[in-house]
C-alpha cells in the first residue's frame, strides 16, 4: 500500500502511549502514536521518523506517526497498516486461490477477527498481528501483556473445531530479521496458547515487509519458532561445525536413498564401527533395491548375521518388494511415501528425506534426544513417546530449508562424538556450548532424563553341539518370536550337568564318544538375558544315530550341516557365536 503526505522528522520524546513530540522544519510538533506498544528500543531521542499529515479538521494533533528508522531500515509504526497490507495481499491471490470475498472486522463467538475470507470451498478467519519488537535480529510478540490476544487464539481454536480454516498472520513490519518467536518474557500465556492453536490446526504464518518512505508491502516468509528459540540458535554453528568435522563414513561417500536406508537400518542398536564391514559386504552382494527384493531369506539373514534384531533385515526385503511393486523399483522421494515402507519409522524416513532429498523433516534418534534435551535443559522423560514427538516438532521447525540434511546430521554427529552419554560430554570443544542451557547451568549430566527400564528377565539355557568329524546338528527356530527363522544349536532350558547331557544324548539314540565343556556365555536381548553353558558332544556317525527330521526350509527339524556350510550358508545368531567359533578349532 502507498503512504500519503509523508514527511521526515526527528523524534524528541514520548510522554505517554498516545503522544510523541518531534522536530519538523525547526518546529516542535505533537504526533499521534497509533501503535500503543512500548517500542522503547525504536523511539529514542534523535531517531529519524516519518509522519503523515492528518486530513481530519476535528483532530487536535495534526500528525500521525507512520515509520521510524533503525540501522538504515524503515519500520512501520502505524498499527492500522498490517490489516490493510494483508487484505491487499490476499485480494491479489497471494495466500489463497480463487478468493471470492474478503471482509474486515468479522465477529465470531465473543471475538472480532481482522479478516474473513471465502474461496470456492473454504471459509477462513485471519487474525493479523503487527510486530515491531526486534532483539538481536529476532522478532517477538507481544511487547506487552495482551489478554485479548489470548482470547482471540482460543476463539480461533474453536473456529477450527467448527469447520473453519484459521490463520494467525504475524506481519513483521521491517526487513532483515532471522525469525519470529512469541514473547515468553512479556506474556508466557500467549506463547503457550499459540502452541496449542498450532497443534489444533490453526496455521501460524510470519512475513516481513518491504518498507520505504513511500510504501509498505508484504515481502518474504519468516521462520516461526514456537518450541525453542534456543534450539534455533544452534543451526548456523552446528551446520558449519559439521561440514568441517564430519567423520569419513562409507555411507556418506554417495548419498543415494538406497545406501542411506541400508546404513540407517543397520545403525539401529549397533555401533558405527561394528556396522562398517557389514555395510560394505551387504552392498557388494545386494547393490540395489532389485537385488534386495530377490534375495532368499536365508542368504539375507546370513549377510545380516552378527548385527542382531533380524526382523530389521526381513523388513528391508519386504520394503524392497514394496518399492518394486508400487514405485517401479525407484526409491520414493517424498517423506510420506518413504514413511509408508515396511520397517521405516519417523527417524529413518526423516534421515532419508533430509540427507538425500533435503526435505526439512526431523531425524531424531537417541543422540539427538540427548543433544536437544541438554540444549533445552528439558527434564521430560525421553522414554515417553510424547517427549520424542515434542522434540521432533522442535527440531522440525528450526531445520534450515537450504541445509536440512546437514543440520540433521550435525545433531546426530554432535551426540556421537561430542555430546556423549553417561555424563561425559566434551563441552570444551562443543560448537554450541554458549547456547546450551544445561551447560550454562552446569547440569550436563542431569540430561537426558530417562526412566529406568524394566529389568530384563534372565533365562538359563544349555547349548548342545552334537557333531561327528564332519557335521554338526542345527535346527531352524520358529518363524515368530525371538530370533525368528534363524538357525541354532539344539538346546535345553536350565543348566545341565555333563552327566545329564550324556543321558539326554542317549535318549536321542546317540552314544557319545567324548563330551567337552565349552564354558559359559551370556547374551543380552532387549527384554531377556540368556545365561548359557555349552557342551560339545562327539559321536561316531551323527546321521546314523540321530534321525534327520528337517530341511533348511522347515522349522524345528534337525539339519546336519558341514562346518564350512555353517560358516557360509546358515545364518547363526551372534548369541551362539562363542560356541560356533569353537567348532573350527
Amino acid at each position: 500500500m502507498k503512504y500519503e503526505r509523508i514527511q521526515k522528522a526527528s523524534f524528541i520524546e514520548r510522554p505517554n502511549r498516545f503522544i510523541a513530540y518531534a522536530h519538523l522544519n525547526g518546529q516542535k510538533e505533537t504526533i499521534h502514536v497509533k501503535n500503543t506498544g512500548r517500542c522503547a528500543e525504536l523511539l529514542v531521542p534523535g531517531a529519524a521518523i516519518y509522519i503523515q499529515e492528518n486530513d481530519s479538521p476535528a483532530r487536535k494533533t495534526k500528525w500521525d506517526l507512520i515509520a521510524v528508522e533503525k540501522e538504515e531500515r524503515l519500520i512501520n509504526m502505524d498499527s492500522q497498516v498490517p490489516n490493510k497490507v494483508v487484505r491487499e495481499w490476499i485480494e491479489e491471490g497471494r495466500l489463497f486461490q480463487d478468493v471470492r470475498l474478503v471482509r474486515p472486522e468479522t465477529t465470531y463467538g465473543n471475538s472480532r477477527f481482522d479478516l474473513y475470507v471465502e474461496t470456492r470451498d473454504r471459509k477462513i478467519f485471519v487474525e493479523v498481528k503487527g510486530v515491531t519488537l526486534e532483539e538481536g535480529d529476532v522478532c517477538r510478540f507481544p511487547d506487552a501483556p495482551s489478554d485479548r490476544a489470548v482470547k482471540h487464539l482460543e476463539e480461533l481454536i474453536r473456529a477450527v473445531k467448527d469447520g473453519y480454516d484459521a490463520y494467525v498472520f504475524f506481519v513483521i513490519q521491517m526487513k532483515g530479521v532471522r525469525y519470529f518467536t512469541p514473547n515468553t518474557d512479556t506474556h508466557p500465556a500467549f506463547a503457550e496458547t499459540l502452541k496449542k492453536a498450532a497443534a489444533a490446526g490453526v496455521k501460524i504464518l510470519a512475513y516481513d515487509c518491504k518498507v520505504t518512505p513511500e510504501s509498505i508491502g508484504i515481502a518474504d516468509p519468516v521462520d516461526v519458532v514456537l518450541e525453542s528459540p534456543r534450539l534455533k540458535e544452534t543451526v548456523k554453528p552446528l551446520v558449519e561445525w559439521f561440514r568441517e568435522n564430519k567423520r569419513d563414513l562409507p555411507w556418506r561417500h554417495r548419498m543415494d536413498a538406497y545406501r542411506v536406508w541400508i546404513s540407517e537400518i543397520m545403525l539401529q542398536q549397533t555401533r558405527v564401527e561394528a556396522v562398517k564391514p557389514y555395510y560394505e559386504r551387504f552392498l557388494r552382494e545386494l547393490p540395489d533395491v532389485k537385488a534386495l527384493s530377490e534375495v532368499s531369506e536365508d542368504r539375507l539373514l546370513k549377510l545380516w548375521e552378527g548385527l542382531g534384531y533380524y526382523n530389521r533385515a526381513r523388513n528391508l526385503k519386504y520394503a524392497a518388494c514394496q518399492i518394486m511393486e508400487e514405485y517401479g523399483g525407484k526409491f520414493p522421494e517424498t517423506y510420506e511415501e518413504i514413511r509408508s515402507l515396511k520397517g521405516i519409522g519417523s527417524y529413518t524416513a526423516g534421515a532419508i528425506s533430509s540427507f538425500v532429498y533435503n526435505i526439512p523433516k526431523p531425524a531424531v534418534d537417541g543422540n539427538v534426544l540427548r543433544v536437544v534435551s541438554r540444549v533445552m535443559a528439558d527434564d521430560a522423560d525421553i522414554a515417553k513417546a510424547g517427549t520424542k514427538t515434542r522434540i521432533e516438532r522442535a527440531v522440525e521447525e528450526v531445520i534450515p530449508r537450504d541445509a536440512a540434511g546437514d543440520y540433521n546430521q550435525s545433531l546426530i554427529e554432535l551426540g556421537a562424538i561430542v555430546c556423549l552419554p553417561n555424563g561425559e560430554p566434551r563441552c570444551a570443544v562443543c560448537p554450541v556450548k554458549t547456547v546450551c542451557l544445561a551447560h550454562e547451568q552446569g547440569r550436563e549430566s542431569s540430561f537426558p532424563v530417562k526412566k529406568k527400564a524394566k529389568e530384563r528377565r534372565i533365562e538359563k539355557r544349555t547349548i548342545l553341539l552334537f557333531r561327528d568329524e564332519e557335521k554338526v546338528a542345527i535346527r531352524k527356530r520358529p518363524a515368530r518370536g525371538l530370533l525368528a527363522g534363524m538357525y541354532e544349536f539344539p538346546g535345553r532350558e536350565g543348566h545341565m550337568t555333563g552327566k545329564e547331557v550324556i543321558e539326554y544324548g542317549k535318549s536321542l539314540g546317540l552314544m557319545p564318544v567324548r563330551i567337552r565343556e565349552l564354558g559359559k556365555a551370556k547374551h543380552i536381548f532387549s527384554h531377556v538375558e540368556w545365561h548359557m553353558t555349552g557342551y560339545e558332544i562327539l559321536v561316531d556317525e551323527l546321521e546314523k544315530d540321530m534321525e534327520q527330521t528337517g530341511t533348511p526350509e522347515k522349522e524345528g527339524g534337525v539339519i546336519f550341516a558341514g562346518i564350512k556350510q555353517l560358516q557360509e550358508e546358515y545364518p547363526i545368531p551372534s548369541a551362539f557365536e562363542v560356541y560356533r567359533l569353537q567348532l573350527v578349532r
